[in-house]
Parts: structure tokens; sequence; C-alpha cells
């Protein structure tokens, strides 16, 4: 089990972030610690209101850096002005907010709650479909608390999603520790026949599934990516965590799978999918990785360019196998975090660079800081809609929107109106008379 310490700066919107945090890393078998000093984890969650508080945040985020070995900052200043972070050469992993949890789960599994029942989250639906896995991960601490997979019947699933759709749900995330075995435990991989009967419930939603295991969903990725295919409610989105680049590395960290799986599988998605997402990740400095095997990952990364990509530091679990291996040093850990993780944000970048002027579909999953809202793509890559009570948009909303900007690991977009009459020109217009009315 490890520990982590949060701090949260700000408005009522972080408070709720952090409030999210710590549910899932309590839900992964997380403890808070007294304070940094004894966490395995600190997360600073920041604000930028006026240019004392960048100060503030700056001298916070020093202090927390010197006082724990892995330290996340997150917040309105990590994403706005996540450079003055790492001009101040600061050692610290940047992330989104819903980023953090799977950084700090250092690539273990999620842990299903015991009663595995689903959860309506304002229009998101909470779809725990199993519990357990068939994994027996070396650095993992959840394979003690959930044992092997358990899964429910696909009728009792389906049954469990139709009524979350009725309640409101306009998206559903089917989560397990390991979706893809779903069903291995009674003899048949069931999880193919589980989204086609949920995409076939009425109702206009969307459905994401959940972490698959490479290993996992290796040996059904053919049948799977044709009910991507033929359902356009499925999210074009895997998760499937590689951990490493490197086969010697996998083996040592008892992974089902090595390299040719992973690639097959996404193979097979490019061939099939015109327009998908591949979330995955990589566990760098683990006790076993050499200098070579860290050089693979990153060639691996920059071979398959993942549009969403964790990146963690090795840290041990009590009473795992890997605990009882000699580590690494941390500067080596730090070292290679830091290449790996400037590689991340440049692959990303470019996939969200190349959505500005394009025009997608989009679900309205809910809101975002200020006046803005998060929406989802097809592909289920992340939209902000800004200024969006006076467009009109809500949560749930389903939009047409045209990409005007990125900011690395989100793009920005408005809404794409269908009546309303005005040119370019004359929204531009507009805009240069307002603009002149308030000099």
């Amino acid at each position: 089990m490890a520990t982590y310490h949060i701090e949260t700066y700000g408005c009522s919107s972080n408070r709720g972030e952090s409030r999210e945090i710590e549910r899932a890393l309590r839900d992964g078998g997380h403890r808070p610690a007294e304070g940094p000093e004894d966490a395995d984890v600190a997360i600073l969650n920041t604000c930028t209101v006026v240019e004392k508080t960048e100060r503030n945040m700056l001298r916070r985020a020093e202090e927390l850096a010197a006082e724990t070995s892995d330290l996340v900052v997150t917040g309105c200043m990590a994403l706005a002005q996540g450079e003055q972070f790492r001009e101040a050469e600061i050692d610290a992993e940047i992330l989104h907010w819903d980023e953090v949890p799977t950084y700090a789960l250092n690539g273990e599994c999620p842990t299903v709650t015991p009663d595995a029942e689903p959860v309506l989250d304002g229009v998101v639906g909470i779809l725990p479909i199993a519990r357990g896995c068939m994994s027996n991960c070396s650095y993992c601490i959840t394979k003690f608390a959930t044992g092997r997979v358990d899964s429910p019947s696909v009728e009792e699933n389906v049954e469990k999603a139709r009524a979350l759709v009725h309640a409101g749900a306009k998206e559903i995330r089917v989560t397990g520790q390991d979706t893809g075995v779903y069903g291995w435990d009674n003899g048949d991989r069931k999880l193919p026949e589980l989204l086609d009967r949920i995409c076939d419930i009425d109702g206009e939603f969307r459905v994401r599934l959940g972490m698959a295991n490479p290993g996992g969903i290796h040996g059904i990725h053919e049948e799977l990516v044709g009910v991507f295919a033929r359902n356009e409610e499925l999210y074009n989105f895997i998760h499937a965590p590689v951990q490493s680049g490197s086969d010697e590395v996998l083996a040592d960290m008892r992974r089902q799978h090595r390299v040719d799986k992973f690639r097959e599988v996404v193979a097979e998605f490019d061939d099939r999918l015109d327009h998908w997402t591949l979330s995955t990740d990589f566990i760098v400095g683990f006790p076993t990785e050499t200098a070579a095997d860290h050089e693979r990952s990153m060639d691996l990364l920059a071979e398959v360019r993942p549009e969403k990509i964790n990146v963690t530091r090795f840290s041990k679990r009590p009473g795992t196998d890997a605990a009882d291996m000699k580590g690494l040093g941390g500067t080596v850990k730090k070292e290679r975090s830091k290449a790996m993780s400037e590689l991340k944000m440049e692959v990303v970048g470019e996939a969200y660079e190349a959505m500005v002027g394009e025009t997608f579909e989009a679900l309205v999953v809910e809101e975002g800081t200020g006046d803005s809202v998060k929406c989802r793509d097809g592909a289920y890559r992340q939209i902000i809609v800004q200024n969006a009570a006076e467009r009109g948009v809500a949560v749930g909303d389903f939009l047409t929107v045209e990409v005007t900007g990125h900011n690395t690991v989100y793009a920005f977009a408005d809404p794409v109106g269908e009546d309303d009459g005005e040119s370019d020109d004359a929204v531009e217009d507009d805009l240069a008379e307002s603009a002149a009315s308030s000099v």
C-alpha cells in the first residue's frame, strides 16, 4: 500500500478535483500520509489567480520537491503555465488532474469497489463489469485485494447499463481491473458480446471501454475491433498499458504480453478504424531496466505515437516481489522519467495540433473551470468549449464543434451553429466593433 499527500489551493472547483483524486487513490489501495516527507507521492493542486499566487505556488512546489521523492503538480497554474515550473527546474510531473490517479497508482490495475455496483455521476455512468484480474504482475499490490477475475453474466451487466441509461447517463464507462479478460473465469471471453449488447440499448449515449491489458485483449482483438467498427455508440478508444518496450523487462514484471502482441493489437485497430485513440502506460525505472531497455521504451512510444500516455516512475509496493529487487537510484529514474515525459508532450501535442481546423461530433460530459465544459469526440479526445452558458451549451448535449486551438493535452473548440446565419467575416466585424467600443 502506497501513501500520498495532497495540498489544494484556490477555488471550490480545485477542491472538488482533489476529492476525485483522493477517491481514486483510496480505491486503488493508497492511504494518506501524515505529511509530504512520509508520502510516496505528493500532489500540489495549484491556483493561478494573481502573480503573487503564482510565486507562492512555485515556492511551495520547490519546497515539496525537496521534501518528497515524487511530486505531481496539477490544477490551474500547472495547465496554464506549466512551463514556469520547468523553467524553475522544479523536479515534478505536470499533469491534468484526471491523469494524476493513474500516475500515482504506478501502473497498477484500478481497484473496483467491493460491491461492484454501477454509479451515476452527473451524466456519466460508471459500470464495473467484473472484479479481479488474471495477471500476477510482480510490482502490483492490487492483486492482493481483488484476487482472480469474477465476472457477472452479460445479462446482468446489460441490465445495469440499461438502468444507467434510463437514469440519465449519456456516457457509460465500462470499468474493471482488466476489462479484456471479462468472462475468462467462466471459460469464454465475453467482452465483445457485452459491448455489442450495451450498444443495442435504446437511447442516445456513448460507451467508453476501460483499461484492458494487451495480454487480455490479444486473441480477441480482431473480434473486438469489429465491435468498435459497427457501433457508433462506442468511443474509438482503448487503454492498453504496455508498461515497457523491452521484452526482458516485461518478463521481469510478469506481464502477460510481449511487445509484439501490443504491436499486433495496435496494428489491427489502425487497419480497421479511420479515427481512434490509443492510451497506454509506461513504467520507467523498474529495478531491472537498463539504459538499453529504456531506449526501447522510448523507441516504442515514438513508433506507435499514442494520443494519451501515462508515465510513472517505479516505486516499491510492500509485499510485492518487485519490492525485494535492488532498485535503481532516484536520479536515474528522474532522468528517464523526464526524457519520456518530454517525448510524451511532443507526441500528444502533435496529435491535438492536428485537430485544429477540423470539425467533430462531441458529447458534453462535465463542467470545466469557469464557464467552460469538457467534451469528448468520437475518439474520446478531450475538447474544451468556453463561454458555455452564453452559448446555450450544457452537460449532456451532443454538439458539432470546430477545433480552434489546443493546450497540448486537450483541444479548444467552438460549437458549429446550424442556423446562426452569420458569415465568418460578419462575426469578425462584430468582434472588431466590440473591441473598438471597449477602448
